[in-house]
């Protein structure tokens, strides 16, 4: 038995009128219902909530203003939802409108919570339709039209496989709608190789992703030992062999450094709140040998931020890394560039780090 984590990005799930593609749903339901009744445990991500309410709206096209794509994702949130419902109940298979924010990712006791319901679920053979909630956060750009979304979803899980599928048939050498000479790359063994390569943002009406926030997407569930598939949502043959595991479109093989997902929700989730300037013999201890950044090593504060926050850490313009600090901005101030008994004299009960090894991330 696996678990699978299932994307569908906005251009396959409606066209450019914003209409719901009915046919390429159905598809989807079945290759979901068919893995379902193999036994693997499936997780559905969508997006095009707010396609799905500007054509119910009328809207000519997207909306610029927060007010108003909230407003149309929650017009078409509940609509879309239905949809697979009704399609996946046609097969036999129950489902559960889940709406997460990126506050659910980003603050760690959501990120707890999302997983113990999501597991639930799939313990309960029931198939998660997930979506951003876009009625009270920012619009889907902000998870990169759910790509994001979806790669911490399959890491919170474990997934054995995540498929993103997309209007194309997976990752190309160039843009295939404008080049002609662009070709297939079916199998990507490290990120870096993709350097060269001519990695767009959307070029459609109704999203906000595009190859490049996929490829990124990629980079972050490879990180943590899962296999990603870029592969059509448009062709039922090809979108049932991504997900039975099956050669189909492009893949992204695990990485060898596997990273915690601790890590992984450090590094791509929680935001930043701040900077701390190092200095170099700061930079060396926490590149070369992993160890804790001391108030000696931070030669500058930037930003405000509380105990608790992650902050990025850099040195002569250069990105180290982020981690989460122990002191508040105000506090750094005045500790900064100062050894351990020093800092023990202007606050007695200092701790001794000001970003713990265990709560950094090397850039």
């Amino acid at each position: 038995m696996a678990t699978l984590v299932v994307k569908l990005g906005s251009s396959i799930v409606a066209d450019d009128s914003g209409e719901v593609r009915a046919d390429v749903l159905a598809s989807v339901s079945d290759a979901v219902s068919a893995r379902h009744e193999a036994g693997d445990d499936v997780v559905v991500v969508t997006s095009g909530a707010i396609a799905r309410g500007m054509a119910l709206m009328g809207l000519p096209m997207r909306p610029t203003g927060m007010e108003e794509l909230q407003a149309a994702s929650a017009v078409g949130q509940g609509k879309l939802y239905r949809t697979y419902d009704e399609l996946l109940q046609a097969r036999g298979v129950r489902s559960a409108q889940v709406l997460l924010t990126f506050f659910d990712m980003s603050a760690r006791s959501h990120y707890l919570n999302a997983r113990h319901t999501l597991q639930t679920l799939l313990r309960w053979r029931v198939v998660p339709v997930i979506n951003e909630n876009d009625t009270t956060t920012t619009d889907e750009i902000s998870f990169g039209d759910n790509d994001f979304l979806a790669a911490q979803v399959a890491i919170l899980l474990g997934a054995d496989l995540l498929v993103l599928l997309t209007d194309t048939g997976g990752l190309y050498s160039a843009d295939p709608r404008r080049d002609p000479e662009a070709r297939l790359v079916p199998e990507v063994a490290e990120v870096g190789e993709l350097e060269g390569y001519e990695i767009g943002l959307s070029t459609s009406p109704l999203g906000s992703g595009g190859m490049r926030s996929k490829v990124v997407a990629a980079e972050m569930a490879t990180a943590a030992g899962i296999p990603v598939t870029i592969a059509s949502g448009v062709d039922p043959q090809e979108m049932s062999r991504a997900l039975a595991g099956e050669p189909s479109g492009t893949r992204f093989q695990p990485q060898q450094g596997r990273v915690s997902s601790f890590k992984l929700w450090l590094r791509y989730a929680k935001p930043t709140h701040g900077r701390l300037l190092v200095d170099e013999g700061a930079e060396r201890a926490l590149r070369e040998r992993g160890t804790s950044l001391l108030p000696v090593g931070v030669v500058g504060v930037e930003g405000e931020f509380e105990a608790g926050d992650a902050v990025e850490i850099r040195c002569d313009g250069r990105a180290v890394g982020k981690g989460i600090v122990n002191y508040s901005a105000v506090e750094l101030q005045r500790i900064k560039g100062l050894k351990t008994e020093a800092v023990r004299g202007v606050m007695p009960r200092a701790t001794e780090e000001a970003v713990h090894r265990d709560y950094f991330v090397l850039d």
